[in-house]
């Protein structure tokens, strides 16, 4: 008999993690807030579950991946939430990007009816969730993620064990942030070479070739000079990871001026109607195509 998985969220990331365990002959239950979701996945031989809690029933482990602390919280100790319905034993996988008080919360709702926790967020977008290219972020007991390798394996290509509970939320709060304030920075770059009049193409170029050009440098800035917005990542919560990580080093004595700046650039993307785009579309309220540009004048 196939080993029961429920996966919780099927967004951008959930639905390709759950496609991942179809294809490798898990028995598969999933359940997502917005309904119409699930139908796909449910053609596809998974089973779609009305409540986290019905998901959850029978499952060896719960997988959840979801937007953020609110949502993680309702479905895992909401009304009909999922931690209700999971037996002893059980092992719950936290991979949404969430504060570290949440994920600490979460460890300690599991505790108390003996269910396993790893809190294991991910690094890798739409691409790599669809073709189980996905690298875990672990925080959690040792023998733990040794009774889930099979399962993360599944949807992954590495599984990196950082330490205990906490540990994985925090990487994945660095990691976005470094991330976000990336995109936004670039974004800001190239409307002052397009608004100068410079050769944008030449200067990307030049930019993805150098010291900057980091692979999110290259990937987000071809999709903003390509004005391919479909989404990846969606804007708004690439501002809610950059509001979390600015309150992870609030925690720590850290005043993180860059990423209140950059989360500011993400949310003024989201106002002005890009809110269901890819993070590349924070360029857009930055340059401003109605603005004239100012060229350079040419030395004589």
């Amino acid at each position: 008999m196939s080993m029961k998985v429920a996966v919780l969220g099927l967004g951008i990331m959930g639905a390709g993690m759950a496609r991942q365990l179809l294809g490798k002959g898990f028995d598969v239950a999933v359940w997502n807030r917005s309904p119409e979701r699930a139908l796909a996945l449910g053609d596809a031989g998974a089973r779609v579950a009305a409540r986290p809690a019905e998901a959850a029933q029978g499952a060896a482990f719960v997988v959840s991946m979801l937007s953020d602390d609110d949502a993680s919280r309702n479905a895992w100790e909401g009304t009909d939430g999922a931690l209700a319905a999971m037996a002893p034993g059980a092992i719950a996988i936290e991979c949404s990007t969430l504060t570290l008080q949440r994920v600490r919360e979460l460890d300690a709702a599991t505790q108390a009816v003996g269910v396993g926790f790893l809190d294991a967020p991910v690094t890798g977008s739409r691409a790599q969730a669809e073709s189980g290219q996905l690298r875990f972020l672990i925080g959690g007991r040792s023998e733990t993620v040794a009774a889930a390798r099979s399962v993360l394996e599944a949807m992954g290509i590495e599984l990196i064990h950082l330490g205990g509970v906490g540990s994985g939320a925090l990487l994945k709060l660095a990691n976005n942030y470094l991330a976000g304030v990336q995109v936004a920075s670039l974004a800001e770059a190239l409307t002052l070479v397009t608004r100068a009049g410079t050769d944008v193409e030449r200067a990307f170029e030049v930019l993805g070739n150098g010291a900057p050009g980091s692979p999110i440098v290259k990937l987000v800035g071809r999709r903003m000079l390509d004005q391919a917005y479909d989404p990846n990542f969606f804007v708004p919560l690439m501002a809610k990871d950059l509001g979390y990580a600015g309150a992870a080093m609030e925690s720590c004595a850290i005043s993180s001026g860059l990423a209140e700046a950059a989360r500011q650039r993400f949310l003024e993307a989201a106002r002005t109607g890009f809110a269901e785009k890819d993070i590349a579309a924070v360029i857009e309220p930055i340059m401003d195509r109605s603005k004239p540009s100012a060229p350079i004048a040419d030395e004589t």
